[in-house]
């Protein structure tokens, strides 16, 4: 019996909040959290108290006891948080939710990531404390702090191993700027990136400029993911999770900067599992978004993800190839972390779906596959992606 995930469940709605920078945010973070998926059951016809699972990631603090409670719902049937750090959770949560979907423990699951970084604190600063403990002990006392610092030194150790340049990070970030200029719920609408701004821009750590690293943010995001069968019962057209995969590779999680393979993304293992899944490959892609904690992860992602060798990164990484909707590999249309909002990547499934409903404001023409990728250099990391009813 062939186990898999493939087209048998959907998104039939997505909800988000005002996204503001850090610390800006009027509403407190649970509340927050209530508000996105308030927004994404009315963008799917449903009443909250239909919902009776809800999905996350990262050391999210909205309890889903008690947004069941606030919500109404008529039962909780499924609670569930993708473990680790960072971004690499937005992915695996969809697959969660889509697991407990697929296997009959729940009917109806939200996926959900809020933050309010002005009420629990940021996360791009070093660790601001009179003791230090863990792996940390062996790296801040030697000045790696921050999570730039930590994840530049695998991206300069890719960039060196294969010569790639800056201007290969450089087109990932224009990229994205240029599609926040079209997206009015991006925190960067209306504020353009030309190349010699980006070039004259300062330092953060090497190889990262100001424009190569996320924003920091406040807001939620949700989506409501049903079974296949339901989901034509929508407004909204079907988008089908053709796949969604989650972990990492032998050791990747070593402690204090000590994996085996040190300059990786983390999807070697994960990317041939999620094609087989999906049953398409890295040609059948028409749009994708990446996660951008900082450029260089995207840069890593997509060699690992079979788009382009790790010696063509000089050739392939031009920002007209990523810019919709004539772009050859249109890339994180909405903005995505760097223009748009950083909801720990969860805005990313968001656009991935909105394209396959021709409702992005950088619509890629036909879109019928749109991939996401989730929190690289992280473990673990997960992938996704969905697809029209016509691809299954």
């Amino acid at each position: 019996m062939e186990r898999s995930l493939r087209g048998q469940v959907a998104v039939v709605g997505v909800g988000e909040t005002e996204y503001f920078k850090r610390g800006q945010s009027p509403d407190a973070e649970f509340k927050l959290a209530l508000k996105a998926i308030l927004n994404a059951c009315a963008n799917a016809g449903i009443s909250a108290k239909k919902v009776d699972g809800f999905a996350s990631f990262s050391n999210d603090r909205s309890d889903p006891s008690r947004l069941a409670a606030a919500l109404g719902c008529d039962e909780l049937r499924f609670s569930n948080m993708q473990w680790g750090g960072g971004g690499g959770g937005g992915s695996a949560a969809v697959a969660n939710a889509a697991a407990a979907i697929a296997t009959g423990i729940a009917d109806c699951v939200v996926v959900f990531r809020a933050l309010a970084q002005g009420q629990f604190g940021r996360f791009g600063q070093g660790p601001r404390r009179n003791s230090i403990a863990g792996d940390m002990a062996h790296t801040v006392p030697f000045g790696l702090m921050s999570p730039a610092q930590m994840f530049a030194m695998k991206v300069q150790r890719f960039m060196a191993d294969h010569g790639v340049k800056q201007a290969a990070l450089r087109a990932i970030s224009l990229a994205s700027y240029e599609h926040a200029q079209n997206n009015p719920r991006a925190v960067m609408y209306e504020k353009p990136l030309d190349e010699a701004t980006y070039d004259a821009s300062r330092w953060i750590v090497e190889p990262f400029h100001l424009y190569d690293c996320c924003q920091e943010n406040d807001g939620a995001a949700a989506m409501i993911l049903v079974s296949a069968d339901r989901a034509k019962d929508f407004a909204n057209e079907p988008a089908y999770v053709l796949g969604a995969v989650a972990g990492s590779h032998y050791r990747a999680g070593a402690g204090v900067h000590n994996t085996p393979d040190y300059a990786t993304s983390t999807f070697k293992t994960l990317a041939p599992r999620l094609y087989e899944m999906a049953g398409v490959t890295p040609a059948d892609v028409d749009v994708l978004q990446s996660y951008e904690n900082f450029t260089g992860g995207v840069l890593m992602s997509i060699v690992e993800h079979g788009f382009c060798t790790p010696d063509g990164c000089n050739e392939y990484f031009v920002k007209e190839r990523f810019v919709a909707p004539s772009g050859a590999l249109p890339l994180n249309t909405s903005g995505g972390n760097l223009a748009e909002c950083y909801m720990h990547g969860l805005g990313l499934n968001i656009e991935a779906v909105r394209q396959l409903w021709g409702a992005s404001t950088n619509q890629v023409r036909d879109a019928s596959v749109s991939m996401v990728i989730s929190g690289p250099m992280v473990t673990p990391v997960s992938a996704c992606i969905f697809g029209k009813e016509a691809v299954l």
